[in-house]
């Protein structure tokens, strides 16, 4: 049996987008609550119950959590221009190489503003 499953996590940070046009908001400096959510999809290992402990992810994703939560993000290397969509692929990157079994990652920058990165 495949199933999917998720956690999510909290960072604040504060960016600007270089590359908008004149007078655009977000050309200034900001900041948002971001939400992230990353699914993994796999088998249930039949005897532990589970696809993988989500203590392991949260591990896994602590260190990439302490690269952005409270900074500023165009500081980071990466991140010079960090659209949520560059921002969702580059934790995709960080993360994809201990979980193979990554299936997405989401991320809200508002409470109705957001996207959703599968991988290339």
């Amino acid at each position: 049996m495949v199933t999917t499953l998720y956690k999510d996590f909290t960072f604040e940070s504060a960016h600007h987008l270089p590359y908008v046009p004149l007078g655009h908001k977000c050309a200034r400096l900001h900041g948002h609550s971001f939400r992230v959510r990353l699914e993994v999809t796999g088998p249930i290992d039949p005897h532990k119950g589970w696809i993988i402990d989500f203590s392991d992810l949260k591990i896994a994703f602590q260190p990439i959590l302490n690269r952005l939560d409270h900074y500023y993000l165009n500081d980071i290397p990466g991140l010079e221009n960090p659209t949520s969509e560059v921002l969702a692929r580059w934790i995709w990157e960080q993360l994809k190489p201990q979980f193979s079994l990554l299936k997405s990652v989401s991320l809200k920058e508002t409470c109705t503003s957001g996207c959703i990165y599968q991988g290339s």
